[in-house]
């Protein structure tokens, strides 16, 4: 997209819907993906400091312009409070955190442990268009 890499989250449908209102209302400021489905299997290299993405929605149209602020390939089990908080998705706990995301990429056929690496990325809205 006009050389961009885009980011697209969740799954298409109204998580997506959901997830990407939160980014354009400046709840959320952060993402996690799993770095051997989101990265390893589709030969994706890591985002890097001062990248510039393209948030698309559900039609893969282009709804901001979004700068990533900083790359932490984590342990699962190591992944923050404070990060889990800045994906502005309402978890109560890190637990509620981990739970969620696991049972996500569960349901993506990827089983998570302790020490899978969660490529926690920080960004900030740069515009919404």
């Amino acid at each position: 997209m006009n050389g961009l890499r885009v980011l697209e989250l969740g799954m298409p449908g109204d998580q997506r819907t959901w997830l990407t209102d939160l980014v354009l209302s400046g709840a959320k400021t952060a993402t996690a993906g799993l770095l051997e489905l989101d990265y390893e299997a589709e030969n994706e290299p890591l985002e890097h400091l001062g990248e510039h993405l393209a948030l698309i929605d559900n039609t893969g149209t282009r709804v901001a312009l979004l700068e990533i602020t900083k790359v932490e390939p984590t342990p699962f089990s190591a992944v923050t409070w404070e990060f889990a908080q800045s994906e502005g998705e309402g978890f109560r706990s890190i637990d509620h955190w981990r739970e969620a995301h696991a049972r996500y990429w569960a349901g993506l056929g990827h089983k998570v442990t302790d020490s899978s690496t969660v490529v926690c990325l920080t960004f900030r809205l740069l515009n919404d268009q």
